[in-house]
């Protein structure tokens, strides 16, 4: 899947396109006893970096831009330098950019509402799938570009009230391509961060964009270098920067991937050629030597930014006879100056065509910012938090006036609220393997089937099925009672088969084999997007069985009533390898039933989580506790056991099992590696913890001098199918162990 992944987007932002529509041609502001200058920008994913570059030569040689034309990265290098921000501004910006979490579609995990934030903790695959009338469906795009989005519109509000793409400090173009029919799109109106967006999409990577009924692609596939266009708007001599890929040699041909990525490279080279063909001796080319620099290696930003001026550089001789003199220059620049930035007051929140089914729950998420100041922070902080909710395809905003006839009016807030084309109704994976290299194995594949917005208010239905060692059904139906989803109530229930050991003296002399059926009502509150509070009654029948040990003893039926009341608050911006935030979780568990129903006393248990990092390193803080009332009246079903990786590492999984137990870790591990480039990223990650606990039969047993000292090594890796762990835990009283984990986080 990686490798897919890294030859579709290596091809499609591999470059840009466009072949020249017409244009009428725009008046020049310039003086008439120099040339109208237009520069030429082609596509090239990262490789786009060295326009930068191109961009601060020309700045400091005085060389005016009287018209752009770009492609794809080149069309978000050349329509920030058109509305006003000089070169070494974008190349902050560039600088500044966390690339790989622009990539990275989903939203921030701190953004994720509380329920997300359970089941990706328990569905560790990151790829939820759409079901419908009997069928899966995959997303339209593997990124739906949300976050880059969001990006581009934070750069571009300067220029919210233009609409006419000549009317920008700089006359400008982007190029597209319709999905459709293969044919390039010039866009020259409408809203300039939309025209960015659909310039950029590479097509598979990134979801195509709507606009005026056509769906937009990457340009490049269409066009990778739109001379023709920019020769289209009036100018005299243009500058042309070409960052698309050179052909590789025979001995670089080895793989399918180099051949995929010739294959493409041919065809666009091609239709540069073709359009290079048209240059006259007047036009300056500019070839910044990129070699195999990759077109999604955005981490090496800086490199291809300093390729670029460098080959700029190289052309001094040539683009200084389009320098202009001081006065003349500091003229052009007065009349380039971008509008200040704005923070205009928002007049009003209104939705887009096709936004209808969302209204009652944007105006209760976005209502309240009417009549203050534009806070772009605020703004992006609650469109993560909605989107976090993850029914939506795209949530986007502009800052549009009252009146578009009046430039004076008021501006506001439209909102623009897609639902995903793979919706409503999604199917989540996940996958548990665990091995002691001992002989003690275990596997599971859960699924969880989501049926969303199945009221105005975000109702939903959540089933989960588990197959493998531990196989169960479980189902709840989220009932909230507003927009805000803060209070709400959750029938559920659940069928599971579990394996109790029975442990004497630390070693397993048996196992119980235990059915139960659960079923029950719970109330509760969301705490914004990190907390929740729930409380319910449960009623729950079963039995239990000898699976090993004396097969004579009878079977075991148990039936009960109970109350509990659960608090639980998750901070943390990764279930798998977090590196910030905290997770806390405190519930008791009363009994409503005496008598024969053999239950368990009642009982309290907690944990909590505290993670910081510096640079690469992070250290977790973990502590876990949990006591029964009455252990007298409990048997082994219900015990709380210890073992395994971070559970006193040198025992075997639920070697310990008593009525209480306590243990803290600390655990350190450091990123040691990426094992990709760009947003493809698969970390890996070295550790160690140190651990100290113990189960006790009597409270009255508790003490620190009993408990024991565990530590553990291991080697993590965060991949597509979840957390991967080797690891090998040592005890203080002379025992080890060793496992092999996959899709269990912390």
């Amino acid at each position: 899947m990686r490798y897919l992944l890294r030859t579709l987007l290596g091809c499609c932002l591999l470059a840009c396109q466009l072949p020249a529509g017409a244009q009428a041609p725009v008046a020049g502001d310039a003086p008439a006893a120099r040339p109208r200058i237009g520069l030429v920008l082609s596509g090239g994913g990262a490789r786009g970096a060295a326009h930068v570059g191109v961009l601060k030569v020309l700045d400091d040689l005085h060389v005016p831009v009287d018209a752009i034309a770009g492609t794809s990265m080149g069309a978000v290098v050349g329509g920030l330098y058109a509305s006003g921000r000089s070169g070494r501004e974008i190349e902050q910006i560039l600088s500044s950019v966390d690339w790989q979490d622009a990539f990275r579609d989903r939203s921030q995990r701190s953004d994720l509402n509380f329920r997300r934030k359970r089941e990706d903790q328990e569905f560790l695959v990151q790829l939820p799938l759409g079901f419908r009338e009997g069928r899966f469906f995959l997303p339209r795009g593997l990124i739906q570009g949300q976050k880059l989005g969001r990006l581009l519109r934070e750069l571009t509000l300067p220029t919210a009230r233009i609409t006419d793409f000549d009317q920008l400090p700089t006359p400008f173009r982007a190029v597209a391509t319709d999905l459709e029919t293969g044919q390039p799109v010039i866009l020259g109106q409408g809203d300039l961060a939309t025209a960015l967006r659909a310039s950029v999409s590479a097509p598979g990577i990134f979801t195509p964009v709507e606009r005026e009924g056509r769906l937009l692609v990457d340009g490049g596939i269409a066009e990778n270098l739109p001379i023709d266009v920019a020769r289209a708007m009036n100018v005299d001599v243009l500058i042309v920067v070409d960052v698309g890929f050179p052909l590789s040699a025979r001995d670089k041909l080895g793989s399918v991937a180099s051949i995929s990525n010739q294959m493409l490279a041919i065809l666009i080279r091609r239709d540069s050629d073709r359009q290079r063909a048209t240059l006259t001796p007047r036009d300056v080319v500019i070839d910044p030597v990129l070699g195999d620099y990759s077109s999604f290696d955005f981490s090496r930003v800086a490199v291809a930014l300093g390729r670029g001026e460098a080959a700029a550089q190289a052309m001094t001789q040539r683009l200084a006879a389009f320098a202009l003199p001081p006065e003349q220059y500091e003229r052009y620049l007065a009349r380039r100056a971008r509008a200040p930035e704005m923070q205009p007051v928002v007049g009003f929140v209104r939705l887009e065509e096709g936004s209808d089914p969302y209204a009652g729950a944007i105006q209760a998420a976005f209502g309240d910012l009417v009549g203050r100041p534009l806070d772009t922070a605020v703004l992006a902080r609650r469109m993560g938090q909605y989107y976090g909710q993850g029914t939506l395809e795209s949530l986007e905003y502009r800052l549009v006036p009252a009146e578009p006839a009046d430039p004076d009016s008021p501006l506001g807030l439209a909102i623009k609220a897609r639902r995903n084309s793979w919706g409503p109704n999604y199917v989540r994976f996940g996958l548990r393997l665990q091995d002691d290299f001992a002989g003690n194995s275990t596997f599971d594949a859960a699924a969880r089937f989501v049926m969303t917005e199945l009221n105005d208010y975000g109702a939903e239905w959540t089933t989960d099925l588990q197959l493998g060692s531990n196989p169960s059904l479980a189902s709840e139906v989220f009932l909230p009672f507003s927009h805000q989803r803060r209070y709400f109530i959750a029938p559920h229930l659940a069928f599971a088969v579990r394996n109790v050991p029975q442990i004497v003296d630390e070693e397993q002399v048996g196992a119980l084999r235990v059915r139960s059926g659960r079923f029950g009502l719970d109330i509760g509150r969301e705490l914004g997007n990190r907390g929740e509070v729930r409380a319910g009654v449960e009623r729950e029948v079963g039995s239990s069985r000898v699976r090993l040990g004396d097969t004579s003893v009878p079977r075991l039926d148990f039936h009960t009533r109970e109350y509990f009341g659960r608090y639980s608050y998750d901070s943390f911006d990764s279930a798998a390898f977090p590196r910030r935030g905290n997770s806390f979780s405190m519930e008791w568990r009363g009994e409503l039933q005496d008598g024969a129903a053999n239950r368990v006393s009642d009982s309290l248990r907690m944990d909590w989580r505290m993670a910081r990092s510096s640079g690469r390193n992070t250290a977790i803080f973990w502590a876990s506790a949990g006591t029964m009332i009455e252990p007298q009246r409990a048997d082994q079903r219900s015990y709380f056991p210890l073992g395994g990786f971070l559970n006193l590492s040198g025992l075997t999984p639920d070697a310990l099992s008593a009525p209480h137990y306590a243990i803290t870790r600390l655990i350190y591990y450091r990123k040691v590696g990426s094992g990709g480039e760009g947003f493809l990223n698969v970390p890996l990650y070295a550790g160690l913890s140190l651990e100290a606990g113990n189960a006790w039969a009597r409270r009255s047993d508790i003490s620190a001098g009993s408990a024991r000292k565990d530590a553990s090594l291991f080697f993590g890796l965060d991949t597509f199918l979840g957390p991967a762990y080797v690891a090998a835990g040592y005890d203080d009283r002379g025992r080890s162990a060793f496992y092999l984990f996959l899709g269990r986080g912390f």
